[in-house]
């Protein structure tokens, strides 16, 4: 029986068309539901561990450790536990809402600055992994969010904080960025691989990253790097983001001759389950892209552009963004719907939303239509939100735009729905 994630689906669901699109929104959610995704991709038949199509031997292993950072990371910990009970022998997982765990330890985190309570938790898996030998297999939960939580020393830790709160302003993509977070740090970019060597790694990857770009999740603790100290710091000279201790990432073959990065989850796979949901409805069903990294302009312009009467429109994204005022409320989903309210037809029903239920708020984003547009031009200017990043304010006054999941505990970057009745 599928899931209902969103909780004020009553008040939001003013009209068939709405009523069509939270349907959609909610079989994406669905798709990527961690605990699911866990125990279809993850079998335990005698001491033999399947994952996906690998097989791991644990009788072959002296001990079988857990490492888990980012917004996945404690519901798949829990699904872990159950699914191998005694065969764990310890772990610790960071993410942002804490599991009741037998053999795992868990710890909530903050993320998107990293912080000191983060680097508590990356002591005790450093303390964990410190005798670590080629008798012993690792599983990591790497999932969206971890570049925050996943922080191994105080220096990555002020570093990270600087980065983000000055990238922040450049409006420039998630990659970027996460390149330059690997160049800060000990664990990033392979180097958590390098820590591990010689044991066994399997690396279960829940991407949060538009399009499935694994090495960029967390930013890739277990996967060999190809950027340099040099890309990075050309990177930091274009957008003047100050001086940064840069490290280099490893290269050796060596240390990843041993990991097995297995990617269980992407935005694809919700975009995929939202398309067959739309079409078993009986409606035509397009995906514009599943790496729309771009500003809201051209965003909204590829969503529209691909609508026609009865056609469901489908994006994986998360946008660019430059964030020149402080103090309004809501992230890139309120903005991009609000947005959107300046480009609408009086046909037209859009969505936008993060899959992990918080967008930069305790909602998940936002729906909006004919009738948000004429609450909106009936009591409040809209470019006023806009400037101010305030879509979240906006939609308390139109009263019946804001979606509510709460955490879903699942991350594969964001939705896209637009119909076009």
């Amino acid at each position: 029986m599928p899931k209902t994630y969103i909780t004020n689906r009553e008040q939001i669901a003013t009209t068939k068309e709405r009523q069509l699109v939270l349907d959609i929104a909610e079989a994406g959610l669905n798709a990527i539901d961690t605990d699911s995704v866990m125990r279809k991709f993850i079998k335990l038949d005698g001491r033999t561990i399947t994952v996906k199509d690998q097989t791991f031997d644990l009788s072959k292993y002296k001990r079988v450790l857990v490492l888990g950072f980012g917004k996945a990371s404690g519901k798949a910990a829990k699904s872990l536990d159950d699914i191998l009970g005694n065969e764990i022998t310890d772990g610790v997982v960071i993410s942002l809402k804490k599991s009741d765990c037998k053999h795992i330890r868990t710890y909530v985190g903050t993320h998107p600055l990293p912080s000191l309570e983060n680097l508590q938790v990356a002591e005790q898996m450093a303390e964990l992994i410190k005798n670590i030998s080629e008798g012993d297999l690792v599983i990591c939960l790497v999932s969206g969010g971890g570049s925050a939580l996943l922080t191994w020393t105080k220096e990555e830790c002020d570093q990270g904080v600087k980065l983000y709160n000055n990238y922040l302003k450049t409006g420039d993509d998630i990659m970027d960025l996460d390149m330059l977070r690997k160049h800060i740090s000990a664990a990033k970019g392979g180097g958590l691989a390098k820590m591990l060597h010689p044991a066994t790694v399997i690396g279960l990857i829940f991407s949060d990253v538009a399009g499935g770009h694994d090495n960029f999740v967390s930013s890739g603790p277990t996967f060999k790097d190809d950027s340099t100290v040099a890309d990075a710091q050309a990177i930091i000279n274009k957008y003047q983001l100050g001086d940064f201790i840069l490290n280099e990432t490893p290269k050796e073959d060596k240390y990843f001759e041993h990991i097995h990065n297995i990617t269980l989850v992407s935005n694809v796979t919700a975009l995929d389950a939202m398309k067959k949901t739309a079409e078993n409805l009986g409606h035509k069903a397009v995906i514009v892209s599943a790496e729309l990294y771009d500003p809201p302009h051209a965003t909204m312009q590829k969503m529209l552009d691909a609508a026609q009467p009865g056609t469901i429109v489908l994006g994986g994204s998360e946008i660019k963004l430059t964030v020149t005022k402080s103090g309004g409320r809501g992230g890139r989903n309120t903005y991009l719907a609000t947005f959107a309210l300046l480009h609408l037809t009086h046909q037209d029903t859009f969505l936008a939303m993060d899959s992990d239920g918080l967008d930069n708020s305790d909602c998940a984003g936002a729906i909006v239509d004919a009738q948000t547009k004429e609450a909106a031009h009936n009591k409040i200017q809209i470019t006023d939100y806009l400037e101010n990043f305030d879509g979240y304010s906006l939609f308390e006054k139109t009263g019946h735009e804001l979606i509510f999941t709460g955490p879903t505990e699942a991350n594969v970057s964001d939705y896209l729905i637009l119909y076009r009745k």
